[in-house]
């Protein structure tokens, strides 16, 4: 008779693997970024950041700023060179994962929703 705790001949349950969230691949890229919060909730502040890598979905960058939260909405300008550069591209984004960085910086993940001065029929996704 088999004691109730013991195996069945059954094989060990293996967790299952974390699927890969990303849509599109990463490429690593340095450019000049502008966020700031566009919840009238947050308390108002420009970044000036330069992201770490991107893909047409999201941005990372790292940051000195504490005040980044896991799903706050925020207008991302991606490559930023000026407030009067016609050329700037701002998107609507939401904060998706924040890293605590050995150096006393955050590291931030967002996801772009959509753009904001762009026609409606163009895709959102920075330019590179």
């Amino acid at each position: 008779m088999e004691d109730s705790s013991s195996n069945s001949g059954a094989p060990p349950t293996v967790a299952p693997e974390v699927s890969e969230l990303r849509r599109a691949r990463r490429a690593k890229l340095a450019r000049p970024l502008r966020v700031r919060p566009s919840e009238p909730r947050d308390d108002h502040f420009e970044d000036f950041p330069s992201s770490i890598n991107a893909s047409k979905h999201g941005i990372y960058f790292v940051s000195k700023r504490s005040n980044y939260y896991k799903g706050m909405r925020v207008f991302v300008t991606f490559p930023y060179t000026s407030a009067h550069d016609p050329m700037n591209s701002e998107y609507l984004a939401e904060v998706v994962r924040i890293d605590a960085l050995s150096n006393g910086k955050f590291g931030v993940a967002v996801d772009l929703k959509m753009t904001v001065n762009m026609s409606s029929n163009t895709r959102s996704g920075p330019r590179a």
